[in-house]
């Protein structure tokens, strides 16, 4: 009987141990536990050493959001306090590194809002954390036929969540276009976090003309500040500019910037 690896990740013990132990008792799963993000990150690494990779981790939406009093599975290590990585981030990571592996979200309460950002992240199912035993096992087996499960109440919620990004990305995509080219390359420098100086020294342009081509972009763009610009960026999709090179004697030489 081809067995399941569950990997549970919750920073409340309590429920981390009992969701664990029940889904253990299952003839055909395997079960571990990790209390953070990055451990679980170690965890699902370790796995794929071993040749024995987790099938499915159950990613608590509020994870790293410790200030309800829940106490981690495991000690988080002083210098994993500042890199605590949360439920969106966790699946989106997953997803990314490790598509083989199924992620499926436990939430306290239905949030079409968060529940559309985690299908966007990469999960394939929404799950309540007080539903039954028996409604969870089928939703990780179910995930595992490449199947995606919402609760039916979030499903209008969701689509319409879904429905608004995508117009926003939609109209991002739109300003963007009517960028120049070399407008396009200034703002993909900015969501390198290149500043005006950084940007004259890529583009081998001056101070005062990146100044100006910064001034366009927001302006066409509608925004006023980097800040906004660089967000907008993102949702239509455009990617930070290359580390640029320089070449010394046959060798290749990444040449970093600094915010100016």
């Amino acid at each position: 009987m081809a067995r399941i690896r569950v990997l549970v990740v919750d920073d409340h013990r309590i429920f981390a141990e009992s969701l664990a132990a029940a889904l253990a008792a299952e003839p055909d799963v395997d079960v571990a536990a990790a209390g953070s993000g990055p451990a679980a990150l170690r965890a699902l690494e370790r796995a794929a050493a071993e040749a024995r990779p987790y099938d499915v981790i159950l990613v608590d939406a509020e994870l790293g959001v410790l200030a309800h009093g829940g106490a981690p599975v495991l000690p988080v290590p002083r210098q994993e306090e500042a890199a605590l990585v949360d439920g969106i981030s966790l699946v989106a990571g997953v997803r990314a590194a490790r598509p083989g592996v199924r992620s499926v979200v436990l939430a306290e309460k239905d949030d079409p809002r968060c529940a559309a950002r985690a299908l966007q992240a990469g999960a394939s199912g929404w799950v309540a954390k007080d539903c039954s035993l028996q409604r969870l096992l089928t939703v990780i087996r179910g995930v595992l036929r490449d199947e995606t499960h919402l609760p039916p109440a979030l499903l209008t919620g969701v689509l319409r969540e879904l429905t608004t990004a995508r117009k926003h990305r939609t109209e991002s995509e739109q300003l963007v276009e009517s960028l120049t080219p070399r407008e396009r390359e200034v703002l993909r420098c900015m969501v390198a976090g290149l500043g005006r100086k950084a940007v004259a020294e890529r583009l081998f342009l001056s101070p005062h003309t990146v100044r100006t081509h910064m001034q366009n972009v927001l302006g066409k763009l509608g925004v006023h500040s980097t800040l906004a610009a660089v967000a907008l960026a993102r949702r239509a999709g455009v990617g930070p500019a290359e580390p640029a090179t320089v070449r010394l004697a046959g060798d290749v030489v990444e040449r970093g910037s600094q915010l100016a």
